[in-house]
């Protein structure tokens, strides 16, 4: 790969987009089931455009931000901002955010290991434009805690978190309280944002100009020595999040209220249930009261469903939540080979905040509930809106989505930094051995409704 100069750029304050109402009501109603579940007499979804980001060594895209993060980028460019996609200001320009950074598992002594090679990165909202079939970054915002450090994509808590190790596993590296595991994003009618993340997990409030201002925490985790603050307002039960699971989609309601979806089902009461489980999670948070309002539970589509061929339920995720109305979401059901979108409308009659379901002592707990319905659990109703497994062209692992019109969705894929598990991923010099998966931003136009 030939590296392409990054330049240092300015952070602009934007005016944030105002809710597209008209366009997204539509999306809610727009294209019945398409694929194998499609009559013959139905269009499919199909594949307008797709757009690549090119080459930006990591190092040069960190340093220019916040000077001497990385010392050593080990070979791995610019990636990973597919963790969200959200509509900016202009058409064909998205707010975007990075996860953690580069990392991998590798087996040493046969127990798989959490790699970080990069351990000086740092996670930032990245600003880009789709121009023709290119990706281009416009500017980025580096997250800092309140002083100005970087807070890094490091796990936080020592028998919490997976331990973190260096490239080839061999070396620990310290664990850091503010690093955040950045997946969903929002933007606020002030400019601010609004993140979610898999350690706490946690959402996360955060200035325009990147600052942390507030991350709030489940009851009872006990983040300590954080530079930023930190308030335990959200349920207790989601300490049992599973690990690498934790909050994945984010949604914003016309209102300014947030919607959080747990990635996976929770290990209640332990990781076997959990890992068996086809109910997941969604949480209504308030900016206003600094709360969160109300609880759903949502029910997957069997996996094999979801990914014809795959069998095992703990593939199933949720990577996206989309608004597309007053009370009306997109949620993403997906396996990193297949992807569903499903329109849900949050009943307040399906509320369970503070119910016994709502509690992790509760035995039989939700997660192991065979039909949740059957127990008097409010599952949240759904109607298949798109497959999009079976729309030809689209990448693999896609875990943001955007409303752009009234039938069209741009989406954008997770490429791990170009990384992949295993000691090959790196060559005998400590250099990325890449993946060649790119970053690409697609764009799919939904069929009429009939």
């Amino acid at each position: 790969m030939s590296p392409h100069t990054a330049r240092r750029r300015r952070v602009r304050r934007s005016v944030a987009i105002g809710f597209p109402l008209a366009v997204v009501a539509g999306l809610a109603v727009a294209g019945t089931a398409t694929g194998s579940q499609a009559s013959g007499s139905h269009k499919q979804a199909r594949i307008t455009a797709a757009a690549t980001l090119g080459d930006i060594p990591l190092g040069v895209f960190s340093n220019a931000l916040l000077p001497g993060t990385v010392r050593d980028d080990r070979g791995v460019d610019l990636g990973g901002i597919g963790s969200d996609l959200y509509p900016a200001d202009r058409k064909g320009e998205f707010w975007t955010v990075t996860d953690r950074g580069p990392n991998g598992q590798i087996k040493v002594d046969g127990k798989k290991r959490r790699t970080f090679p990069v351990p000086g990165f740092d996670p930032a909202i990245v600003k880009i434009r789709v121009f023709g079939d290119k990706v281009k970054v416009v500017f980025a915002l580096p997250l800092t805690t309140s002083s100005g450090r970087p807070v890094t994509g490091l796990p936080n808590q020592e028998g919490r978190d997976e331990a973190p190790y260096s490239y080839d596993a061999r070396t620990p590296v310290t664990y850091d309280p503010n690093g955040l595991d950045t997946e969903g994003i929002v933007r606020a009618a002030d400019g601010s944002f609004w993140l979610v993340d898999e350690y706490g997990p946690s959402l996360i409030h955060v200035s325009a100009r990147g600052k942390v201002l507030k991350r709030y925490v489940p009851q009872g985790l006990k983040l300590r020595g954080t530079g930023y603050p930190v308030v335990e307002a959200l349920p207790g039960v989601l300490l049992h999040r599973k690990a690498n699971r934790g909050f994945e989609g984010l949604a914003q309601l016309p209102g300014g209220e947030l919607v959080m979806a747990v990635q996976s089902p929770l290990s209640l009461p332990d990781e076997d249930a959990g890992e068996a489980s086809r109910t997941a999670r969604l949480l209504r948070f308030s900016p206003k009261k600094q709360a969160v309002t109300a609880e759903y539970a949502y029910r997957f589509d069997a996996v094999d469903v979801v990914d014809p061929g795959e069998d095992d339920p703990s593939e199933l995720k949720i990577s996206s939540v989309v608004a597309v109305g007053r009370d009306r979401l997109l949620v993403q059901e997906r396996t990193d080979k297949a992807a569903r979108l499903q329109a849900v409308t949050l009943n307040r009659r399906a509320d369970i905040l503070g119910s016994k379901w709502d509690k992790a002592t509760t035995r039989p707990s939700l997660e192991q509930l065979d039909d949740p319905t059957a127990s008097g659990v409010p599952v949240l109703a759904k109607r298949l809106v798109v497959d999009l497994g079976a729309v030809n062209g689209v990448p693999d692992k896609i875990e943001g989505v955007a409303a752009v019109d009234g039938r069209t969705l741009a989406l954008i894929n997770d490429n791990d930094f170009g990384m992949r598990d295993g000691a090959e991923a790196f060559d005998k010099n400590g250099r990325l051995v890449d993946s060649g998966v790119e970053t690409t931003v697609t764009y799919v136009r939904l069929p009429r409704k009939r």
